[in-house]
């Protein structure tokens, strides 16, 4: 309990994701790869405890970190890796997606999801704005399909 799973190994920007929103986190790493962008893919399970060790294989990885919740993000989990960056000593550029603090309007989850920018398309422009690498990566790519779980999971 309390460890989360690489889904996708990547170069230069990771995604770091929490709870059902992860699959648009896999789906954008997918429409990236196919695009020739080779982007990590972490789904931390759980908020408390941190899994620190999968933290450090992150952030000794990646310069570009994006967290993805369906919660709000001041005192959430991108806030959670936001510490765990500074106590630990380590530099990256790190985005958050996610619900703003404030009153949010109704709505269905997929209508929350855009008109908060945390779907499939926020992330995949998110990571359009930080990428900053190379288009090739050889041995980069995601390890699972949509869906799919993990053989350790």
């Amino acid at each position: 309990m309390g460890k989360g799973r690489r889904l996708c190994s990547g170069q230069d920007i990771a995604i770091l994701s929490l709870g059902p929103v992860g699959q648009y986190a896999q789906d954008a790493c997918n429409e990236l790869l196919r695009e020739g962008m080779h982007v990590g893919h972490y789904d931390l399970r759980f908020f408390k405890p941190l899994d620190e060790a999968l933290l450090h294989e992150v952030f000794q990885s990646y310069s570009y970190i994006i967290t993805v919740e369906d919660g709000c993000i001041a005192g959430g989990v991108g806030t959670a890796v936001l510490e765990f960056m500074t106590e630990h000593g380590y530099s990256a550029t790190l985005k958050r997606l996610g619900l703003p603090d404030t009153f949010a309007v109704q709505g269905t989850q997929q209508q929350l999801h855009q008109l908060y920018y945390y779907n499939k398309q926020a992330i995949i422009a998110t990571v359009r704005q930080l990428y900053t690498g190379p288009l090739e990566s050889a041995g980069s790519g995601c390890s699972l399909k949509p869906n799919e779980s993990s053989p350790n999971s």
